[in-house]
């Protein structure tokens, strides 16, 4: 080997040492990741279609009307949804292959509206994470419930409870656990 040639080979491994400790990731500085979901309350019967992130970035008016439209519609109150939910909702469906409509039970929770709730029936827990924003009841639209409760399950990013009578499935962000 000539000293032209290892002189070659130390400039090439060079510029694939800077190259790989300076490389844009996979993802194009032009490419624009947008995170949307579909709504519709099946008890308020309104709907909302919106992107609530773009890129990795929450957009926080999105977020409200997000708030707004997930309250409780019993008492009108509101709390923050946690975004963590919002991910893994859009994560699920997507790993689905849905393009549907998520169909909202229930999402926030007043403690007024959980102790009514846990006095009608004993399925509802008494510090429920609908009371922290950190759950919602759903179907989807395009899914069957089942192929739902699989798909959040396989996530395992939080809670999971599977309602076969009443048709949804109740996902979380609190501690991993099904029922």
């Amino acid at each position: 080997m000539s000293l032209k040639d290892s002189n070659r080979r130390t400039f090439l491994k060079t510029l694939a040492g800077v190259t790989a400790a300076s490389a844009v990731p996979l993802k194009s500085a032009f490419a624009i990741e947008r995170r949307d979901l579909a709504f519709y309350h099946t008890h308020t019967r309104m709907e909302l279609s919106i992107v609530y992130a773009t890129d990795g970035e929450y957009i926080r008016p999105a977020l409200a009307k997000i708030n707004d439209f997930l309250a409780d519609f019993r008492t009108g109150g509101i709390k923050r949804i946690d975004p963590l939910l919002l991910d893994l909702i859009y994560d699920i469906r997507k790993s689905l292959g849905s393009s549907g409509t998520y169909e909202v039970i229930s999402a926030y929770r007043s403690p007024q509206t959980n102790a009514m709730l846990r006095a009608k029936s004993g399925g509802v827990a008494k510090n429920s994470q609908h009371l922290l924003g950190n759950a919602i009841d759903v179907r989807l639209s395009d899914v069957k419930t089942s192929r739902l409760r699989d798909a959040a399950l396989a996530m395992k990013r939080g809670g999971v409870g599977y309602y076969k009578e009443s048709d949804f499935v109740h996902i979380d962000v609190g501690r991993v656990r099904r029922w």
